[in-house]
């Protein structure tokens, strides 16, 4: 899944349809979206487990969801611009 990542993460350069230059992300960044996406899985459970045992909605846990989501997608759009 590591590959995965900084794959995603990294910046192409193309220069008349042939890659000129790649640069790889920090290594930081890296461990920073593998940090995000664990704890919006963690979150999506725990989500899921409070509806199955006290069946109602929590809105706190969704926005922490949604926070983390927008933060990942973040991420992908601003390291290849």
């Amino acid at each position: 899944m590591a590959d995965l990542i900084k794959r995603a993460l990294t910046r192409r350069r193309k220069s008349r349809k042939v890659i000129a230059a790649e640069d790889e992300p920090n290594e930081n960044l890296v461990l920073g979206v593998k940090f995000a996406i664990g704890m919006t899985v963690c979150l999506s459970a725990l989500e899921v487990a409070h509806m199955v045992f006290l069946g109602t909605w929590n809105s706190e846990i969704f926005a922490g969801i949604t926070v983390l989501s927008g933060t990942i997608v973040g991420l992908f759009v601003g390291q290849k611009a």
